[in-house]
């Protein structure tokens, strides 16, 4: 697979491990980028330069390329959070949610490239128009904070027709399939958060990564609850999406109420430190469900590389059928003894004769049914 991200970054797979402040730290990082993604560090609004300094030495053992995702809203009051990330040689760093413009030359001259995710397309328009390398589209099915505005595909299609630039597509790319959907759509990688949030090399909790991997695909909600019981000062316009739980349930819809409650803020702040998640927050996509277990990162990179299959299999390059797939270039199908015979394969081999060898290659679409000879799909571009 090769893509914008795969011969700008020289990452074998086209994904980017999203920067999740509490998860993302150097460990993950590296183990994503040794795998062959990318691997980023997540900066807090309140996290110390100091930690940026450390954890980017553990990733730059690697010797791989790494990233940095910063919070701009948050870069007011931390500037020196900028000087740490410049420091440490990142290949790319995201700024994003807030004024984000201010920093871009400044990283821009350190030769590293800038990402901003957006949520809209008027946000697609500004990030060009500010002059970022790359855009993140991230749908209202991502985890963690953003707008809630657009759903993913819709608003990656759109961005794509929207922009020159290359376009990340984030929220609800959770697997090889979703990689290989929003990779023939046009997009240069999938922008990753909740696939990776079970890696044991990230910082959540044991007891965290069991109750992800318990949720299914309805668990999560979005809004302000969980910012404002942690009383966090993230922007009222960028929401959070996480998997339901008492607390959520408690507040939603009293949000003047709690963000006045002293207690409520009290009873958040113990429950956290003792890991209790029917208060605390625990940040998900919609993809959630995709998690059935823990996993180290290279696992999870390794199942994303899986997205070549998918677009070969779309392109016609390859073929499935009655659970046998094979390559279409010298490899039989050998899935019934009685190919070519209508009567019991409802003539999908028409293209072979009575005895199964194949008169003419022919390129089939993902459930295997022929294609016009000579067809074939814009996924083969992304093959070479």
């Amino acid at each position: 697979m090769r893509t914008w991200l795969t011969e700008q970054l020289g990452v074998p797979v086209p994904v980017v491990c999203a920067p999740m402040a509490g998860v993302a730290g150097g460990y993950l990082a590296s183990a994503v980028s040794a795998a062959g993604g990318l691997g980023m560090i997540g900066v807090g609004a309140k996290t110390a330069p100091e930690w940026i300094t450390e954890q980017g030495r553990i990733v730059a053992a690697s010797g791989r390329p790494f990233g940095v995702g910063l919070q701009a809203w948050a870069l007011e009051r931390a500037p020196a959070q900028l000087d740490a990330t410049l420091e440490i040689g990142p290949s790319l760093v995201s700024v994003s949610y807030g004024s984000y413009a201010p920093y871009l030359k400044r990283i821009q001259q350190a030769g590293i490239l800038v990402a901003t995710t957006v949520g809209t397309l008027q946000e697609a328009r500004a990030a060009v128009d500010a002059g970022v390398d790359v855009v993140v589209a991230r749908g209202s099915e991502g985890g963690g904070h953003g707008r809630n505005e657009v759903a993913t595909l819709p608003l990656l299609t759109a961005v794509l027709d929207l922009v020159s630039i290359p376009v990340l597509a984030a929220g609800g790319v959770g697997s090889s399939r979703g990689l290989a959907a929003v990779l023939a759509a046009g997009a240069a990688g999938g922008w990753v958060g909740t696939a990776f949030l079970t890696c044991v090399e990230g910082m959540g909790s044991a007891a965290g990564r069991s109750r992800l991997i318990a949720a299914t695909d309805t668990d999560t909600v979005y809004g302000q609850v969980f910012d404002l019981g942690k009383r966090a000062d993230w922007p009222a316009e960028f929401g959070e999406r996480a998997l339901r739980n008492a607390f959520f349930d408690r507040w939603v819809g009293r949000e003047v109420e709690l963000a006045a409650d002293a207690e409520a803020a009290a009873f958040y702040s113990r429950a956290a430190a003792a890991e209790d998640y029917d208060v605390a927050c625990l940040d998900a996509g919609q993809g959630v469900a995709l998690l059935r277990a823990e996993h180290r990162a290279a696992e999870v990179v390794a199942e994303f590389a899986l997205a070549e299959s998918h677009l070969r299999r779309a392109a016609g390059l390859t073929r499935a059928v009655d659970g046998y797939q094979a390559d279409r270039v010298g490899e039989p199908d050998r899935a019934s003894e009685a190919v070519g015979d209508p009567a019991v394969d409802g003539g999908r081999n028409r293209d072979r004769d009575p005895g199964g060898r194949a008169r003419q290659a022919r390129p089939r679409d993902v459930l295997g049914r022929p294609l016009p000879y000579g067809r074939s799909s814009p996924a083969t571009l992304l093959l070479s």
